[in-house]
């Protein structure tokens, strides 16, 4: 099971999903259009990358993981299956929540988080640089458990697929399966810059995992989301989305007085300062004295 042919066979439905919704919403109100299409830059970019520049920073220990794996782990029934797709939300859990609390992986992850109104186009905006960041490895312990890599890229894979349908602003709650599922409002949530809001519901296609480890945020009718960057970029340039905290995080890195600081801009949640004086989520809440998250 080729993880990129799942990928390009969806491919061609997610654009016309993204498509349609951008017509029917031009029809009811203001739609990105600019946001539509630097999302397509996105894509575009990405697929050439992925397929002219083939960098992956995980691949030699994914290599690894599968030559010595601890056991052979049979998919040829339900419990094979079943235990993949918890590993695997387990995995994606920690890789998501990394992915907001070190800024090595947010500079990536930041791009997605950049559109200003969220949309299904919105989803295929994914950044052109995770593979380079070393993503994959937060899988590799499933690879060493037995799982076949293969098996394992291509079920992040359809985790991705799934999350297409949560950017939709447009979907109301869904009741009980707001408590197991990753939904339209959970994923409101995640991508909004309301300081409430920040740095909650990392599921994939599951939610208990921020439910277990107190990450879950509801959507609430008295705090509408707000969507976009804390510090919202103010360009539509393409280059700039995919590489402004890289730029910004290398700057940080060269102007800090000591290794350690260098290490912590690196490492640490964005915003911090080898000082203290840096505007973290923690910080932020404090300011506004608002609850935390929990660490």
């Amino acid at each position: 099971m080729n993880p990129y042919t799942i990928l390009l066979v969806a491919l061609p439905v997610v654009v016309l999903a993204a498509t349609v919704e951008a017509l029917v919403l031009t029809r009811r109100g203001d739609y990105d259009w600019r946001g539509y299409l630097l999302s397509l830059g996105d894509l575009a970019g990405r697929q050439f990358l992925r397929y002219g520049v083939p960098l992956t920073l995980g691949s030699p220990i994914i290599a690894w993981a599968s030559q010595h794996a601890l056991f052979h782990i049979p998919l040829d029934g339900a419990w094979g299956f079943l235990a993949l797709f918890l590993g695997q939300e387990f995995c994606y859990y920690w890789y998501h929540r990394a992915a907001h609390r070190v800024r090595w992986f947010w500079a990536s992850h930041v791009v997605h988080h950049s559109p200003e109104q969220l949309t299904l186009a919105a989803a295929f905006r994914l950044g052109w640089t995770s593979s380079a960041t070393g993503a994959l490895l937060f899988f590799v312990p499933l690879i060493f458990l037995g799982f076949p890599a293969p098996i394992v890229v291509a079920t992040l894979a359809i985790n991705l697929l799934y999350q297409f349908w949560v950017h939709a602003t447009w979907i109301p709650r869904l009741g009980p399966l707001e408590w197991v599922l990753n939904t339209p409002s959970a994923h409101r949530v995640h991508h909004a810059s309301n300081l409430d809001y920040l740095d909650a519901n990392y599921g994939g296609v599951l939610i208990v995992f921020d439910r277990l480890f107190g990450t879950y945020r509801p959507e609430r009718a008295e705090e509408p989301c707000r969507y976009g960057l804390v510090k919202p970029l103010g360009t539509r340039n393409l280059l700039v989305v995919e590489f402004h905290e890289w730029a910004a995080m290398l700057r940080d890195a060269w102007r800090a007085p000591t290794w350690r600081g260098r290490i912590g801009t690196l490492l640490m949640p964005p915003g911090w300062k080898p000082d203290g004086t840096g505007q973290t989520t923690e910080a932020l809440r404090r300011a506004a004295a608002l609850p935390q998250a929990a660490e």
